[in-house]
């Protein structure tokens, strides 16, 4: 018998941090080709975001956003797709 009893609140699934230094950022837009579920060009300054369903935080500087598990195979591609390296992401439990 399984003497773990479970509760939605107990079950926790990976997120990860997803974090686009702006300064860096050149505008290339090819995260968001890669992977248009999470990174968007800002239409005010052309820089990479990260799409409103994940964001947390836009400044000119910084754009952080976090996602589902799910989506990080699609992440790190955007990500590793960035020619200046300006996007990092986090495993956050």
């Amino acid at each position: 018998m399984d003497d773990h009893n479970y509760t939605l609140g107990e079950i926790k699934m990976a997120k990860y941090r997803i974090e686009i230094d702006r300064d860096t950022c050149i505008g290339c837009g090819v995260a968001p080709a890669i992977c248009p579920e999470i990174y968007m060009l800002d239409l005010n300054d052309g820089k990479n975001r990260i799409t409103d369903k994940y964001l947390i935080k836009l400044d000119e500087h910084k754009a952080i956003g976090e996602i589902p598990e799910e989506l990080y195979e699609c992440a790190k591609a955007g990500a590793g797709s960035c020619p200046v390296s300006a996007i990092r992401i986090i495993k956050i439990e």
